[in-house]
C-alpha cells in the first residue's frame, strides 16, 4: 500500500500537477499568436540574364540574386535601429506588453532595449537559403492585422535599404569617375600649354613641317645644281672660262651650293652658331616637338575615355542597380500558428512520463537496496 500511494503521489507530482497548470495556462492564459509570411529575395538588374529566364532563373539563384546583399538585409531586419524605427510608427514595445495574462510569452514592462532586441528577434524570423537566395520573413504577433503590417513595413525598410546601397555604389563610381575627368582635363592642359609654350620659344608652328620642307628645298636645290653642272660641262666643251655664259653658270652653281648648304646647316647644325645653348638643330627640335605632340594626342584620349566613362556611370547610376523581388507579399494569417496547444500538451507528458518513470526506477533501486 505504500508503495502504490508513493506512485500516485509521484504521478500526481511529477505528471497530473505538470499537465494541470499546462492546460489551465493554455486554456485561460495563452494569447494566440498570428504569423504573416513573406518571401523576398535582392537581384542586379544591370547585370546579364541567363538564357533560361523567367520565375524558373530566379529561383536557382542564377538570375541576379545577389547572395551578399541578401546576407547584408537579413541582418538589417534584426538591427536595432530599424526596431527603433518601427517601434515609433508601430508602438512594437506596446503590442507586444499588451498581453499581460500571457505571463510565458508576453514582453515585461520597462525592459531595456537590448532584452526588447532579444525578444524582438523571436518574434521576427529571417531565414536565408544559401541556395536560391530567397529570404523568408515570418512575422508573429497576436493580432494578424498587427503582424501583416509590421511584415510590410520590413518589407518596405528593405526596399530602402537596398536602393540606399545601390546610390552609395553609384554616387561612389560616379565621383571616381569625374575624379578621373578632372585629372585627365588637367594633364591635357599641361601637355597643351608645354606644346605652345614650345612653340613660342622656339618661334616654330610645327618643326616637323619646317624639317620636311627644308629637306623638300635641299633636295631641290641639288636636283638644280646637278643640272647647271651638266650644262657647265657641256658649254666648257667649246666655250673659254672667261666667256660670259660661263662665267653666269658658275656663279649660279655657286650661288645654288651655298644655299644647299645653308639649309642643310639649319637643319643639322643649326640656324645659328655661337649662340646660346638653348639653341638647339632642327632636327633635335622636331623630335621634342613629336615627343610633345604625342603626349597631348594620348592625354586627348585619356580626357576622352574619362569623359564617356562619367556619362555611362551618370547614366547607370540613374537606374536602380539593384531591386528588392517580392516573390510572396506579407499574407495576412486567419488562423493562430502559436500555441501549438496539443502538440506542447502532448511534449510535455511524454517529458512528464519520462521524468516520472526515471525517478520510480530510482526509487525502486534504492528500496532494493535496503531490503
Amino acid at each position: 500500500m505504500t508503495l502504490d500511494r508513493t506512485r500516485q503521489r509521484l504521478a500526481l507530482l511529477l505528471i497530473g500537477l505538470p499537465m494541470l497548470l499546462a492546460a489551465v495556462y493554455f486554456t485561460l492564459l495563452s494569447r494566440d499568436r498570428y504569423v504573416s509570411t513573406a518571401v523576398l529575395t535582392v537581384r542586379h538588374t544591370g547585370q546579364d540574364r541567363p538564357a533560361l529566364g523567367g520565375l524558373s532563373t530566379l529561383l536557382s539563384g542564377t538570375a541576379g540574386a545577389s547572395l551578399e546583399d541578401t546576407r547584408y538585409l537579413r541582418e538589417y531586419l534584426h538591427s536595432l535601429g530599424l526596431l527603433q524605427a518601427l517601434d515609433r510608427r508601430l508602438k512594437i514595445r506596446s503590442h507586444f506588453e499588451s498581453a499581460r495574462s500571457d505571463v510565458l510569452m508576453r514582453l515585461e514592462t520597462g525592459t531595456s532595449q537590448e532584452e526588447l532586441l532579444d525578444y524582438w528577434r523571436q518574434r521576427v524570423q529571417v531565414s536565408l537559403d544559401e541556395t536560391s537566395g530567397l529570404l523568408t520573413l515570418r512575422v508573429q504577433g497576436f493580432d494578424p492585422a498587427f503582424a501583416q503590417q509590421v511584415n510590410q513595413a520590413l518589407l518596405a525598410e528593405s526596399e530602402a535599404f537596398i536602393n540606399d546601397i545601390s546610390r552609395r555604389i553609384a554616387n561612389e563610381q560616379l565621383a571616381f569617375s569625374r575624379t578621373e575627368l578632372t585629372r585627365a582635363g588637367d594633364l591635357l592642359a599641361q601637355t597643351q600649354q608645354s606644346l605652345i609654350e614650345f612653340q613660342a620659344r622656339h618661334q616654330m608652328l610645327d618643326p616637323l613641317a619646317e624639317t620636311q620642307a627644308t629637306g623638300a628645298r635641299a633636295s631641290e636645290l641639288r636636283s638644280r645644281a646637278s643640272r647647271l653642272e651638266a650644262e657647265l660641262h657641256a658649254k666648257q666643251a667649246f666655250l673659254n672660262d672667261d666667256a660670259p655664259d660661263i662665267v653666269t653658270l658658275k656663279a649660279e652653281l655657286s650661288a645654288v651650293r651655298q644655299q644647299i648648304g645653308h639649309e642643310t646647316s639649319s637643319a643639322t647644325l643649326g640656324a645659328t652658331s655661337g649662340k646660346s645653348n638653348a639653341q638647339r638643330t632642327l632636327n633635335k627640335l622636331a623630335v621634342e616637338f613629336h615627343g610633345l605632340k604625342t603626349q597631348v594626342t594620348l592625354a586627348e584620349s585619356a580626357y576622352k575615355s574619362a569623359l564617356a566613362s562619367v556619362e555611362a556611370t551618370r547614366i547607370e547610376s540613374s537606374r536602380k542597380l539593384k531591386s528588392l523581388v517580392v516573390i510572396e507579399p506579407p499574407t495576412h494569417p486567419e488562423m493562430a500558428e502559436f500555441p501549438r496547444r496539443l502538440y506542447d500538451l502532448a511534449t510535455l507528458l511524454m517529458a512528464c512520463l519520462i521524468v516520472f518513470a526515471t525517478v520510480q526506477l530510482a526509487l525502486a533501486t534504492v528500496q532494493e537496496h535496503r531490503d
